[in-house]
């Protein structure tokens, strides 16, 4: 394995230790909201809530990352990213499409 692999893999982990660390402290804040968020059905809430911390590790080991983009809408990922165009949508309007886009992820 190369040092650019193994470096790859490193940084996979650390990405998934802490989208684990965060799910489960906002599942702990605010169930119902953190589902939303995080695009969790409320089978896998239950499991990532209740992993102890070796778990968590263990589960953050892999070599996949374990969150993804939700936004498959190329012009809500476009405003989000470019200021001069995210100033074009309102607050609302964006809360709306967000809320669209996590619905049909959901």
């Amino acid at each position: 394995m190369t040092a650019t692999t193994m470096s790859t893999l490193a940084e996979i982990r650390e990405v998934n230790l802490s989208y684990v660390l965060l799910a489960q402290r906002l599942l702990r804040e605010d169930r119902v909201l953190a589902m939303h968020r995080l695009g969790l059905s409320e089978e896998v809430a239950e499991i990532v809530s209740s992993l102890t911390p070796a778990q968590a590790v263990k589960i953050a080991a892999s070599s996949h990352v374990l969150c993804r983009f939700r936004f498959d809408d190329h012009a809500i990922l476009t405003s989000l990213a470019d200021k001069d165009k995210r100033a074009a949508l309102t607050q609302a309007e964006l809360q709306v499409a967000l809320s669209d886009a996590a619905i049909e992820i959901g």
